[in-house]
């Protein structure tokens, strides 16, 4: 995603309205996002259905990760041993 500028990419609901079809177009072809105010304060983000996804998959990323050092911390773990034999028994269970 790339920095917001403040002249192009902040605009207020009522400009917004008047020009739907013109936002939705160009933070498709730009992959921009646009900040939608309302009464001089932020009230909303539009951002590309492409630009939603990356998003999505990195705050997934993010989580597991999370999770993961989490189970470490907390000892949560298999050995090669253990994992391999749980593998197997889980591709086992897929081919049937």
């Amino acid at each position: 995603m790339r920095n917001i500028s403040v002249s192009n990419d902040i605009i207020p609901v009522g400009q917004f309205k008047a020009n739907l079809a013109k936002y939705l177009k160009e933070i498709q072809a730009h992959n921009n996002s646009l900040i939608i105010t309302q009464n001089g304060k932020p009230a909303g983000v539009l951002i590309s259905p492409k630009e939603f996804d990356k998003l999505m998959e990195t705050k997934s990323f993010i989580e597991s990760v999370s999770r993961g050092i989490s189970d470490s911390e907390q000892g949560n773990v298999y050995t090669t041993g253990q994992l391999k034999k749980k593998l197997g028994k889980h591709r086992a269970k897929r081919t049937l």
